[in-house]
């Protein structure tokens, strides 16, 4: 791969993981509820997802989505059934305390580490969103004079390397936030909004529809 598509690849990874989407709301909410050190697990859950979803792209079974109305049909119900499970788990969560003398957040109150590995992978792998995204983008990086495996590691690797930054980065910004929502008043507040936000984001993907055929 050429080094002016990779740092063109770069950007555009950039301007992807900063938008807002499930991810970086269920990376806000556990970082209000757990801390950042203990939301990594999350967060590296959902690396694997979106290492599923690039995937899956890169070898053509996204285009394969995309283009079966039946396929892309069940992934969506999918993804938003999942995204509405975890709106209401969040909006129902029990108002525990969730942060200790460090400042980190009690596991042992919430998510056990597999939980949130599992809720952060499943997050990213069932959002047709992002297939039909990268079903869009990676063509424009992939050179297909050249092997194909090398390439799409490469665009792995920087894919997760910046996602996981700024995973990271959404996380410590709720963090902050937690010695103001320490009350049950706050934390019902803070469920409330994120369950509704995960709500909302599942109601989405109704929305989404195929990309168009040439």
């Amino acid at each position: 791969m050429d080094g002016h598509v990779w740092l063109a690849y770069f950007v555009a990874a950039w301007l992807i993981a900063l938008s807002p989407g499930s991810g970086a709301v269920l990376s806000m909410s556990h970082g209000l509820a757990y801390g950042v050190r203990q939301t990594s697990a999350t967060i590296a859950g959902l690396q694997l997802g979106l290492a599923f979803i690039l995937l899956v792209a890169g070898v053509g079974v996204g285009a394969i989505l995309v283009a079966s109305a039946t396929a892309f049909t069940v992934v969506k119900l999918l993804g938003a059934a999942y995204l509405a499970w975890l709106g209401v788990k969040q909006w129902r969560a029990p108002l525990t305390a969730d942060v200790d003398a460090a400042g980190e957040g009690v596991a042992a109150a919430g998510l056990s580490v597999g939980q949130r590995v599992l809720r952060g992978a499943l997050t990213n792998a069932t959002n047709p969103k992002g297939i039909v995204f990268m079903v869009a983008v990676l063509p424009q990086f992939i050179d297909p004079q050249r092997p194909l495996a090398p390439q799409l590691l490469i665009l792995l690797a920087t894919t997760l390397a910046v996602d996981t930054v700024v995973m990271h980065g959404y996380a410590w910004l709720a963090a902050r936030l937690r010695r103001w929502l320490r009350s049950a008043r706050a934390r019902r507040a803070r469920n409330r909004v994120f369950g509704g936000v995960l709500m909302g984001m599942g109601a989405s993907l109704l929305m989404v529809g195929r990309a168009a055929k040439a």
